[in-house]
């Protein structure tokens, strides 16, 4: 009688956590205003959102442990590369691209598994004291190689995410053996050995220590904004943006996305979060508190990035799920060519 009990207590236990009006969010975005967020659409809905903050290995760690066990609805991060790679080891489930999102978001930038809720581009900065803006025509990520350029160019370690998801797009493109190629040419040209973040990058370009830096384009908006102090704003505003391979492909362009995990109990739930972020309302949210570009039509960015230019083509033929598909790859080529 005493095991019957249990295990009614055990299931009717599970079945009200997984039947409950909620959502479990575990996110590797540190942003306060995505906090904010989650609360419009509880108002909203009614549906209350639970989230577990941290890092991205931690995270992912934690749920392939827990298994069936894990809480867990939706995996929200950047870069497509990390949402691909996660998909690869069999975490996701079906049902991200619902009709609404699949209406909302181009079908490069999602999967059957994860989708977009706002796009970043990964681009050149230079110093327009050291570089005219005619040598910079028809410049590519290709160009980077080109020996005109050494000892003038900053980019971050090959351990990045961004970086390795720029470098599977050229795999995408070019072939392996051709980036590999590319890589040992980056290196050649680096004006010192990589270290730091994207605005590391920016700050170096500013300071005279290179010409060229490669950096996300919401971080030159961070900086600009004044939220990162009066040093790195005065910094910022003596760098320009260059977008790249405006006259082949375009800029490469990337993503910050969720997933819907495996075991969700809250998959329901977790589908109408992820349409609730794809709205006007959220996508004007997004984009007016951490400087990326809205993944929807209809919507545009902050000031700031407004200011470093629009009408930019974007790389639309490459698909970012290509990039954790092509991640080890580009890790290797990377590496092979003593990037650090």
């Amino acid at each position: 009688m005493r095991k019957i009990l249990l295990t009614l207590c055990a299931f009717f236990t599970f079945f009200s956590i997984s039947n409950a009006n909620e959502v479990n969010i575990f996110s590797a975005r540190h942003y306060d205003s995505d906090i904010q967020l989650y609360e419009k659409f509880t108002k909203k809905t009614g549906i209350k959102v639970n989230v577990v903050s941290g890092k991205d290995k931690a995270l992912q760690k934690r749920i392939t442990a827990e298994g069936k066990d894990c809480i867990a609805d939706l995996y929200i991060t950047a870069d497509a590369g990390r949402l691909g790679a996660f998909q690869a080891k069999g975490m996701f489930q079906r049902g991200a691209s619902s009709k609404a999102v699949k209406a909302a978001v181009p079908k490069n930038f999602r999967t059957a598994y994860w989708t977009g809720i706002a796009k970043r581009a990964r681009i050149i900065y230079y110093s327009p004291e050291r570089v005219n803006a005619s040598d910079l025509q028809g410049m590519t990520y290709e160009g980077l190689a080109d020996p005109k350029w050494k000892g003038k160019v900053v980019i971050r370690k090959s351990n990045n995410v961004y970086n390795q998801s720029l470098v599977a797009s050229l795999i995408a493109n070019n072939g392996k053996k051709a980036t590999a190629e590319w890589a040992k040419g980056v290196v050649a040209n680096m004006a010192r050995d990589s270290k730091g973040n994207d605005r590391a990058q920016i700050l170096a370009v500013a300071a005279g220590e290179a010409d060229l830096a490669v950096a996300n384009t919401y971080y030159l908006a961070l900086m600009l904004s004044g939220k990162k102090g009066a040093e790195q704003q005065a910094a910022a505003k003596k760098v320009k943006p260059f977008f790249p391979n405006q006259d082949g492909r375009g800029t490469h362009m990337n993503i910050s996305g969720g997933g819907i995990l495996k075991y969700a109990p809250n998959k329901a739930n977790a589908i109408k979060l992820l349409e609730f972020l794809l709205t006007k309302e959220a996508q004007e949210h997004i984009v007016n508190n951490t400087f990326e570009y809205p993944m929807i039509e209809g919507v545009e960015p902050h000031k700031l990035v407004v200011q470093m230019g629009l009408g930019f083509k974007q790389d639309l033929k490459t698909k970012v799920s290509s990039y954790g598909k092509k991640q080890a790859d580009a890790l290797e080529v990377m590496l092979a060519a003593k990037w650090k």
